[in-house]
């Protein structure tokens, strides 16, 4: 099986949570928290709840945050009202940019969200201008311990998208709504150890940019990652 992964910016990801742990689990709790309030908080009633922990879960999120968040909306303790919305836009030599939030403050969010983009770089586009270039897939990286071939044999039993070997890992990508059944199956052969899992979008294909203008690029996603509200930004830099 084939396809182009993009490892490289799943570690660059996965550093960055390791340097700002805190901050990535309080926008976790967030998340746990509305996927919680919106649904039933019993994940095993909720595919968008369970998906959430599975996402905490792969960042070293605690259990005691984890359950902390959903009994938070359990027992109706938060007052707060989130609004989830999506910016569009585009970055330092073209590059898409893609921006989920979660707000309690739609005008605070957007003048952040747009300030830095202006400040580094980028400007927002309209609804739609690229968020036809990306698929909302379910990815589970895997460490290179495990045998390729076995791997590779177990995962064409699942209904997988497909599977890519790289020197630092294995990259399974799924349809969203096969990521569940996926991952309880790799977990049932004995795939236990996931460096990333989750459902998110991912880039149909990647931006390379010069030395000078891919740290243009690189410091307006750190911004915007930075923001309090912001969830997540996905783009489409080769990195």
């Amino acid at each position: 099986m084939s396809g182009h992964s993009k490892w490289s910016t799943i570690k660059r990801k996965k550093g960055a949570i390791d340097a700002e742990r805190s901050k990535v689990f309080q926008k976790l709790a967030k998340e746990l928290y509305v996927a919680a309030k919106s649904g039933d908080p019993n994940p095993l009633n909720n595919p968008s709840l369970r998906m959430v922990i599975e996402k905490a879960r792969s960042e070293n999120m605690p259990k005691a945050n984890i359950e902390s968040a959903i009994n938070k909306a359990k027992n109706k303790a938060g007052e707060e009202n989130y609004e989830s919305i999506r910016y569009e836009g585009y970055g330092p030599g073209g590059i898409a940019i893609m921006i989920d939030c979660l707000t309690d403050n739609r005008n605070r969010t957007a003048s952040f969200v747009r300030s830095t983009l202006t400040k580094r770089g980028g400007n927002l586009g309209t609804d739609g201008s690229v968020s036809y270039l990306f698929t909302r897939k379910g990815v589970l990286v895997l460490d290179k311990k495990y045998d390729e071939e076995k791997l590779m044999n177990d995962v064409l039993e699942l209904d997988v998208l497909d599977f890519i070997s790289e020197e630092d890992g294995y990259i399974i990508y799924t349809k969203p709504e096969d990521f569940i059944k996926v991952k309880d199956g790799l977990v049932a052969l004995g795939y236990d150890e996931f460096i990333l899992s989750e459902v998110t979008f991912v880039a149909n294909s990647y931006i390379s940019l010069d030395s000078d203008t891919l740290e243009k690029a690189q410091n307006l996603i750190e911004a915007l990652e930075d923001i309090d509200d912001v969830q997540n930004v996905y783009h489409n830099l080769e990195l």
